[in-house]
């Protein structure tokens, strides 16, 4: 592809001269100059700026959509070379929530890594609305989620179950109970991921089948990651609600001991999400091992 394309396609997705500028480590005029040179080339303004932000205009939009797409061929053919010589190469960027980051897909991608090794992978993770807004930014390539509401224009597949579990402390005057009861749930102390987490949402999603709202929850603090919950549970006579795979060690060990709520299972399945139109063949290789893979 041309320079100016590559420039381009960097500018349209991040919406920014500067961003676009440190990514590709030149300076914000050279990257103004090669958008004005597009510009003449196709005889029509590819950005608008309102405000202190810019936008791509209509034409800027089809243009950017076409250069994508031509960016994918490129990548699919250096695959489809590599392939014939059993040498697969090629990058692609993932993005995974924050439990799946950290307790389920590292140990893919070093398989992934050993069967591929000329295949570059990028990982990216937040929470599940984080993944799913840079995926339809095009800053990635494939986004493993654990909430299950849908955004208009990605495409999801499950390919993992899981189950969240409630837990404390070993510490915890709460440690020696096997079972609590719905009621209990608004007097115990409790804490839960942050807004914008999968977790979350199951967790409001399940509350609310059973007439639970999670307002009424004797929640003290909302916390980014698991880890930090986990840790928390270390000095905290209260619960957590967080998924079983992330706690597979603590509860062997048992650092932290699981209960269970009366009538009460939070079940979820983890899923691939990608931009519908956009799936390299990279992606789909990966995606094709993660489906195959025993985890």
């Amino acid at each position: 592809m041309d320079y100016r394309d590559t420039i381009y396609i960097s500018v349209a997705e991040k919406l920014s001269i500067s961003k676009a500028a440190n990514e590709l480590n030149i300076s914000q005029p050279a990257v103004t100059r090669h958008i004005k040179e597009l510009e003449e080339r196709y005889k029509t303004n590819l950005l608008e700026r309102k405000g202190n932000k810019i936008y791509l205009t209509q034409a800027g939009e089809k243009i950017y959509n076409a250069l994508k797409e031509i960016e994918q061929k490129y990548r699919n053919i250096e695959f489809e070379i590599g392939k014939m010589h059993d040498s697969f190469s090629g990058e692609f960027k993932i993005g995974a929530s924050s439990t799946i980051a950290q307790y389920v897909i590292p140990k893919v991608i070093a398989s992934f890594h050993k069967r591929y090794p000329k295949i570059q992978i990028y990982l990216m993770n937040g929470n599940s609305f984080e993944m799913e807004k840079l995926l339809l930014e095009n800053t990635i390539d494939i986004a493993l989620v654990e909430n299950q509401s849908s955004q208009m224009g990605i495409h999801y597949k499950n390919f993992i179950d899981d189950e969240l579990i409630v837990i404390t402390g070993q510490n915890s005057i709460y440690a020696k109970r096997k079972t609590i009861n719905k009621d209990d749930l608004f007097q115990i102390p409790i804490v839960l991921r942050e807004q914008g987490s999968g977790t979350l949402e199951i967790i409001k999603q399940v509350f609310l089948q059973h007439s639970i709202k999670i307002e009424n929850l004797n929640t003290i603090i909302h916390l980014g990651s698991t880890e930090s919950i986990k840790n928390f549970l270390q000095d905290f006579n209260g619960l957590a609600i967080v998924s079983e795979k992330s706690v597979q060690n603590e509860l062997y060990l048992k650092t932290l001991v699981r209960l269970n709520i009366s009538g009460v299972t939070f079940l979820r399945k983890f899923r691939i999400a990608y931009k519908q139109g956009h799936k390299s063949q990279q992606v789909k290789l990966f995606e094709n091992f993660l489906s195959n893979y025993k985890i």
